[in-house]
């Protein structure tokens, strides 16, 4: 296909510097345009979910006394979101903390008097009925020690509840409750998601499924074009919905991937096979706007010709029309379109 002398003149940007000797040009690298294969994909819709989103329940009772955070505020993990009146709490850890002094006390006289009666019972002074009282005493204390300590820990338990804290980094969906609302334990407080782990919902028809459960990979499709972002795993449900006969597949993102949010839909390219194409390096080709092409070098000499290209797989891009396999092409674009213009002079020249 012939090149428009305007979209000619634009590939040729670039001038030689005048005076330098054609001898001390460098060698414009080319490649070999070869067949390679490629995965063969299917690019079905989905939608972006946080792997990560929950609501905060209630876990005392309490009035609502302070509210940190609010919809579409951001939280990191472990700070305080929301507190609750806490007197009753700290009055039963007071009465707690007051139980275990109580049986320390019992304890150290029960653990004095059992000392003291052993050291009488191995002089044989005292009988054995003293000395099994006195042991029966000694683990009783213990016995109520270790309840009073128990009770000390789950009233700090009750108490640590009445600050609830975010379970992980995310942004505050919904807020269930209002400031002086009396809550009780399983009373929903906020719901929030995090945006540190994503996943995309797919349905796979049912033709399709055998072979995306054998090749195992996928890669979304970002928005404003690339490579795509390469799944981290997949998971499949086992069943498909008698509705529509689809299986919904879970796909699953790096962590931390950027510029994705849930409820997005966003393109999804399942791998179902191979497939043999004609690639060059990415590098070789040249593109303005719709226009793609490629400097094709043969015998010395170099010429624009407009390809039509395909997917981009890493670093090589397909070639659906354009180019026939062995033939050389330019893996830089800019000094072959200098290279190029100047040979067009020195044809004009003669």
């Amino acid at each position: 296909m012939a090149i428009p002398t305007r979209l000619l003149s634009f590939f040729c940007l670039l001038v030689a510097l005048p005076g330098l000797p054609v001898a001390a040009e460098p060698v414009l690298p080319v490649a070999e345009a070869r067949w390679q294969t490629l995965p063969n994909e299917v690019i079905l819709d989905g939608v972006i979910e946080a792997v990560n989103q929950s609501t905060v329940s209630a876990q005392t009772a309490g009035r609502v006394e302070n509210i940190m955070v609010d919809v579409n505020d951001f939280v990191a993990q472990g700070a305080p979101i929301m507190r609750l009146r806490n007197i009753e709490q700290r009055a039963s850890l007071d009465q707690a903390q007051a139980n275990l002094r109580e049986a320390q006390a019992r304890f150290l006289e029960a653990q004095a008097e059992y000392n003291r009666i052993r050291g009488v019972f191995e002089k044989q002074l005292v009988a054995k009925a003293q000395m099994d009282a006195a042991t029966a005493t000694l683990d009783a204390a213990k016995a109520r020690l270790e309840a009073a300590q128990a009770g000390v820990a789950q009233a700090k338990e009750s108490l640590g509840y009445t600050t609830i804290n975010a379970p992980y980094s995310g942004i505050v969906l919904e807020r269930h409750v209002q400031l002086g609302e009396t809550v009780q334990p399983g009373k929903p407080l906020m719901t929030g998601f995090s945006l540190d782990e994503l996943r995309v919902v797919a349905n796979v028809p049912q033709r399709l499924i055998v072979p995306v459960r054998q090749h195992q990979h996928a890669k979304v499709l970002q928005p404003n074009g690339g490579n795509g972002i390469a799944a981290t795993r997949l998971t499949f449900f086992p069943y498909a919905d008698p509705q529509s006969n689809v299986f919904k597949v879970r796909v699953y993102l790096p962590p931390k991937t950027g510029g994705l949010y849930p409820g997005m839909f966003v393109k999804t390219a399942f791998r179902v096979g191979d497939d043999r194409q004609l690639t060059i390096p990415r590098q070789a080709l040249a593109q303005r706007g719709e226009v793609s092409a490629v400097y094709v070098v043969k015998d010395g000499r170099i010429s624009l010709r407009q390809v039509r290209p395909g997917r981009i797989e890493g670093e090589v891009v397909e070639i659906l029309a354009g180019l026939e396999p062995g033939e050389q092409v330019a893996l830089d674009p800019i000094q072959a379109g200098v290279r190029l213009k100047d040979q067009q002079q020195r044809n004009a020249s003669q």
